[in-house]
């Protein structure tokens, strides 16, 4: 694609890291590389060729081999047919997807530069195009893929496949609104499943939860096949899991793994779930599955976690999820946002901390702010870390992960009555959000106790009187300043300020 990337500003290649940050990211891949020399989990890094093992897809799905075989004959016979390069191409991209085996997004981009240097952009492209931007999408460049996605709605506006990507991709860039009107334009002049389940997750991003969900159940209704009918079933059980409707999630999901074995995303969310109920030996078992089927790293992120909550020792885990963040990484992969994640909480939080700021410097969506607020919590810098967190849930979305973090966060810094009403809300959001973080809100909920008798004014350093039985009056019942650390779980330096006291133990009922 000689002259476009430049022109454009549309280069894939990942951009360079700061040499900190690069330092670190090597000592985490030899922590990782030894972890999987001692055997731990499923996961298999490159072999001694480079070349790491795919997973095989279904039977019949985009990208089967019989399609690839096709495909790479066509192209080899006439080399110059754009439209087989783009097809080839995109069936790259969603094999890879299907699979999460980052290794064919290079051969993918190199039979897309292929295409577009047959026929340019400029020239009418379209399938070039879309499928550029699903490669920029499928590796986390979401400013690529809007780029990409938006040229082809310019050239080609009834090009309904950059849609779906277009709404999301707005999702993770912070921009609801912009996804909201890419979601109305596909229900009004498209329709179908996809418009109604993409509709939905706008709903859910706007906090109108009711609302998706019905979206949702309709979406499954109007899907037609079984694979399309399988993705809107689980969409429909992660909209019921951020509810907490546990056993309308887990129907939801084994109704999707029941049309789609294969999909491991549903596999994956059939064991959040079935760890939610306290199925932990079913979930650790559903986890080995979806990593075998679609070895995500955020997956053995998660199960790590679980191991972790039942008093096992997750890190075997999470060094299979730094190793799998690494392999991607050398597809042109970004997975800061997981590995900061990871960092945060069982690693180096200084490091999570450099990396979560390229990614908001990247995509500053609310998954990323509340990551990055997250991280620096976790360093202490507690001031910066609210800032952040007002980010991730000042509208929309409700997020018992965010509403929890926020809480912390408020917590650490003494803002008693916010950090309680977040930890309420988390809670009320889904009571089971995490095996690990959801008992951890719980315990710091009960810290802060029942709100001080007498109002609001009663939260802070109240008024002194003269009345002898009134607050603030020194030996009294009332509440008094004091200087104190504040508390709050996890590690990280603490700076001493004047504080508030903190209110009483919970009551007794």
């Amino acid at each position: 694609m000689p002259g476009l990337g430049v022109g454009l500003g549309l280069g894939l290649e990942p951009k360079p890291k700061k040499p900190s940050v690069l330092v670190r990211r090597a000592a985490i891949t030899t922590v990782a590389a030894a972890a999987l020399t001692a055997g731990a989990l499923v996961l298999l890094p490159p072999s001694g060729d480079g070349k790491r093992p795919a997973a095989k897809p279904a039977a019949g799905a985009p990208g089967a081999a019989s399609s690839l075989a096709a495909l790479n004959a066509r192209v080899k016979t006439h080399p110059r047919d754009d439209g087989a390069w783009s097809a080839l191409g995109a069936a790259l991209v969603e094999r890879g997807l299907r699979a999460a085996d980052t290794a064919y997004y290079p051969r993918a981009e190199h039979a897309l530069k292929r295409s577009l240097s047959v026929r340019p952009a400029e020239k009418g492209n379209s399938a070039g195009m879309v499928a550029m931007a699903q490669l920029a999408y499928a590796r986390g460049d979401f400013a690529a893929a809007k780029r990409w996605g938006e040229i082809v709605q310019r050239q080609a506006p009834k090009e309904w496949a950059t849609y779906p990507l277009l709404i999301d991709t707005y999702r993770r860039l912070g921009d609801p609104k912009a996804a909201a009107r890419a979601a109305e334009v596909l229900m009004e002049k498209r329709g179908g499943a996809a418009a109604l389940g993409w509709t939905a997750q706008t709903y859910r991003d706007k906090g109108w939860r009711e609302d998706a969900a019905v979206l949702a159940a309709e979406a499954v209704v109007a899907a037609q096949t079984p694979p399309e009918k399988a993705d809107q079933l689980r969409r429909a059980a992660e909209l019921a899991w951020e509810r907490g409707d546990l056993e309308e999630s887990l129907g939801f999901y084994d109704s999707a793994i029941t049309l789609d074995r294969k999909q491991g995303a549903a596999v994956a969310g059939r064991a959040r779930v079935l760890a939610a109920l306290g199925r932990t030996t079913e979930a650790v078992k559903a986890y080995r599955a979806a990593l075998a089927l679609t070895p995500r790293p955020e997956y053995a992120l998660e199960l790590g976690e679980l191991t972790e909550s039942n008093g096992g020792n997750g890190e075997p885990q999470y060094g299979v999820a730094r190793a799998q963040v690494a392999w991607n990484s050398k597809q042109g992969v970004d997975g800061d946002l997981v590995l900061g994640r990871l960092e945060a909480d069982h690693g180096d939080a200084d490091t999570a901390v450099e990396l979560l700021r390229e990614e908001w410097s990247r995509h500053p969506g609310p998954e990323v702010a509340d990551a990055l607020g997250w991280a620096l919590h976790r360093t202490g810098d507690d001031e910066a870390a609210l800032e952040y967190a007002k980010k991730a849930t000042k509208e929309g979305v409700r997020s018992a992960l965010f509403l929890y973090h926020r809480g912390e966060i408020e917590r650490a810094t003494g803002d008693y009555g916010a950090a309680r009403r977040h930890l309420e809300e988390a809670l009320r959001v889904n009571p089971v959000f995490s095996p690990l973080w959801a008992p951890r809100a719980q315990t710091s909920l009960t810290r802060l106790g029942d709100p001080p008798e007498g109002g609001p004014r009663n939260v802070w350093e109240p008024k002194p009187t003269t009345n002898s039985g009134s607050f603030g009056q020194s030996g009294q019942s009332g509440q008094s300043a004091r200087s104190g650390q504040s508390i709050r779980q996890g590690g990280g330096a603490r700076s001493q300020e004047t504080r508030t006291q903190a209110p009483s133990p919970r009551k007794k009922r």
